[in-house]
């Protein structure tokens, strides 16, 4: 029995997706209600044991894009006609670009927890929301531990990461850190009793990173190879952030596909006892090339949770809540054309010049691509080409169909 179909592991997820939904109830203090009106959903089928659709009708997603608010349409009327086509395309029944939303099972997100949709109108007029100014107009991301089994293609793996936010959140700067050990956070860890992996703290990691933040930075965000627990009564959490402080704390450990053998490089191998000032067991991990794509997915929707985008309702979008690791890689790459218009009316990106970022990041593989000898091993020179098979799929069916119709 694959760990997927394990219930012990879908309550563990559960786990976390209640944990994460807490979290943002925490710091962001939304009231989850709608502005107005009555948002229906229509689900094919009576019984689960098919594919279901959320399907909004027209209206409903017109409101939702637009609003009714005469300040707000008149503000989504100063898009140029080729961007208004473009987002007009999320209340097309017959649109290839933005699709409903596919359930495949009940542990899927929305089916587990329930959320009200937040419309463009309600996010705009969001009192807790924070928005990038002048002053602060910078991404940090802060390197927590190896990501792969030397420095050199560690901070490679990062500047990849880095690259994708830059075009992602078009028109911020996106900064390095210098990475640190983990060490280095004094953050509590202990060995997970089901998966025998080590684990650090996730709300030590983001006391850390407050102390840590620049005096320019909108927000900082962690990234770790290490499995993240945030309460010795607790499984795991992916990722934890508090939107009030513009920090976040993301972990990529179970993204990979050995974390569950005997050969993760996180397994103690023998029930000890650790030292709680011993953190030489986090050092050297590998990072497979499949995790960029799921980190870029990752890093993209919850830097648009400290933004105050919510999980959509609406389309299938980036902003989606995902349950599990299939339902996270379902969602696509990015936003439906409601939580667009909510990222550029926080940035004030051109949406086209961002869509042309996006496709250069792809482009650009030879530029990103170097040439690294490791410290350890026996491979000689070891060419790290930028995974980018994914993204390049993403390209042809959705980033140039989009450009071409804007």
């Amino acid at each position: 029995m694959t760990s997927d179909h394990n219930p012990k592991w879908l309550q563990f997820r559960t786990l976390w997706s209640l944990l994460h939904l807490r979290t943002l109830h925490l710091h962001l203090q939304l009231p989850h209600q709608l502005t107005s009106g009555t948002i229906r959903l229509v689900i094919g089928g009576s019984l689960f044991d098919k594919m279901k659709t959320v399907r909004h009708s027209e209206q409903t997603l017109r409101t939702a894009l637009i609003s009714k608010n005469p300040a707000l349409v008149s503000q989504y009327e100063k898009f140029d006609a080729a961007e208004r086509r473009l987002m007009n395309e999320a209340f097309q029944p017959a649109s290839d670009l933005f699709g409903p939303i596919i359930l495949h099972s009940q542990s899927d997100w929305i089916t587990s927890h329930p959320e009200p949709p937040q419309d463009f109108e309600e996010f705009f007029s969001d009192p807790s929301r924070k928005t990038p100014s002048r002053e602060k107009h910078s991404i940090y991301i802060q390197c927590i531990g190896s990501l792969g089994n030397t420095r050199t293609v560690s901070e490679e793996y990062v500047k990849w990461l880095k690259g994708y936010c830059e075009a992602f959140f078009y028109g911020l700067t996106v900064k390095l850190l210098e990475p640190v050990p983990v060490s280095a956070t004094r953050c509590a860890f202990r060995v997970n009793d089901n998966t025998k992996n080590l684990q650090i703290h996730a709300g030590h990691i983001l006391h850390f990173l407050k102390r840590k933040k620049p005096e320019d930075a909108f927000c900082i965000v962690g990234v770790t190879m290490m499995d993240l627990y945030p309460r010795d009564s607790w499984n795991f959490v992916f990722g934890q952030a508090s939107l009030t402080d513009g920090v976040g704390i993301f972990s990529f450990a179970r993204y990979g596909g050995d974390f569950y053998s005997s050969s993760y490089k996180g397994k103690v191998k023998a029930p000890q006892r650790q030292s709680s000032r011993d953190y030489s067991a986090f050092d050297n991990y590998t990072l497979l090339t499949v995790l960029l794509l799921r980190s870029c997915k990752t890093l993209t929707h919850e830097i648009g949770h400290i933004f105050g985008l919510r999980h959509c309702q609406w389309l299938a979008c980036l902003m989606q809540g995902s349950n599990h690791l299939e339902e996270a890689d379902r969602r696509p790459l990015d936003l439906c054309p409601i939580c667009l218009r909510k990222l550029q009316c926080a940035i004030g990106f051109n949406i086209v010049e961002r869509y042309k970022a996006l496709v250069r990041w792809i482009d650009d593989e030879s530029a990103d691509t170097p040439r690294v000898t490791p410290k350890h091993g026996h491979d000689g020179n070891v060419s790290l080409p930028k995974p980018v098979e994914a993204f390049k799929e993403w390209k042809d069916l959705f980033l140039g169909p989009q450009i071409h119709l804007i």
